[in-house]
């Protein structure tokens, strides 16, 4: 019985060592695949306040990456959002789709490398828009007979 013992206990320590060893790496692999990198978005805020047919400074979304925007006019009256994702390849295209403000809201989607293009309105007359400016830029345009002010927002 005494030689049965000693053999356990020769055993045992090369044992524990070994279990907690294992252990350990399960314990660091968990951890390891447990932890999630959060990034916080890139993002701009651009006001504007136009005349009547006046545009805003071309505006350049993030390149060859989804872009999501938002914009508003916060004119008395003309209260309204619309948004679009909106992807640019650099001097290739530039595509969208996404919603139109809520008075006669609807989709709008598109993928042009020009001319000119309407991308979305963002007030309630349907008459200040997000434009494209050219193949890599975007403006707001005011076509209404009012001055209009509001804002655009871009989150990549």
């Amino acid at each position: 019985m005494k030689a049965i013992t000693m053999r356990i206990q020769k055993f045992s320590r090369p044992g524990v060592i070994l279990m907690a060893t294992v252990v350990v790496i399960i314990t660091s692999i968990v951890v390891a695949n447990a932890t999630q990198t959060i990034t916080a978005p890139n993002a701009a805020f651009i006001t504007y306040n136009l005349a009547p047919g006046a545009s805003s400074a071309p505006i350049t979304p993030a390149t060859s990456k989804s872009v999501l925007v938002m914009g508003c006019c916060t004119t008395l009256g003309a209260y309204a959002t619309g948004q679009v994702s909106l992807l640019r390849i650099p001097g290739t295209i530039m595509a969208w789709v996404g919603l139109e403000s809520y008075s006669g809201g609807a989709v709008t989607q598109n993928a042009t490398s020009g001319p000119v293009a309407h991308i979305v309105y963002i007030d309630f007359n349907h008459k200040v828009d997000i434009q494209m400016a050219s193949v890599d830029t975007i403006l707001v345009h005011n076509g209404n007979t009012g001055t209009r002010a509001g804002n655009v927002t871009l989150v990549w």
